[in-house]
């Protein structure tokens, strides 16, 4: 039973959440309040809050609840050190809010998929991925499990100019295997499936 307290100013969202809330069976909801002055006397596994990172303060006495912020805020390592487990915009939906309470009180961490781009590591020159164009066919023909004589007659070149494009994908993407281009391919968003 994960123990819940939720703080939001505003009595409209407040009632909204403790719904939600109610509607969770694996919660058990301690109160709604209008700030977190009731914290160290609940003692909640998981505040639910409509505030803003600044509201927060530092865990006091080795307690630590784990926060999920409906917040407009930015991720950073003080949100992580405060306990924030999840950040959600204030328009995020009743699935979305309760897998975000249940991830946090199971110790994981959730970022909004609008929040996690900026996040991710930018290509490097030492990992370049300019492939070719008909790179780019290559693989993704690889990424359908066609060999290479399937890709040589659908792209009408030889079965050795394949082999070319397909050791040329591998050196330019750093992989070892045609399934490990495929899979690095897949991350950077040059393949779809």
């Amino acid at each position: 039973m994960i123990r819940l307290l939720i703080a939001a100013p505003a009595a409209v969202t407040r009632a909204g959440l403790e719904a939600l809330a109610a509607s969770n069976p694996h919660v058990q909801l301690l109160g709604a309040f209008d700030d977190l002055a009731s914290l160290d006397t609940l003692r909640p596994d998981v505040v639910l809050a409509a505030l803003r990172l600044s509201d927060l303060s530092p865990p006091s006495d080795g307690y630590a609840p784990a926060y999920v912020l409906l917040s407009d805020d930015a991720w950073n390592a003080g949100a992580i050190r405060l306990g924030v487990r999840a950040m959600l915009p204030r328009d995020a939906s009743a699935a979305e809010i309760m897998a975000a309470v249940e991830s946090a009180a199971a110790g994981l961490a959730v970022i909004h998929p609008d929040d996690l781009a900026p996040l991710l590591p930018t290509p490097t020159a030492a990992e370049p991925s300019n492939l070719t164009p008909r790179e780019l066919e290559v693989l993704r023909m690889m990424a359908e499990g066609a060999a290479n004589k399937a890709i040589a007659f659908a792209l009408d070149i030889s079965e050795h100019t394949v082999k070319f494009h397909v050791a040329s994908i591998l050196s330019k993407l750093n992989a070892g295997t045609r399934t490990e281009a495929v899979a690095i391919g897949l991350r950077r968003g040059l393949v779809m499936l």
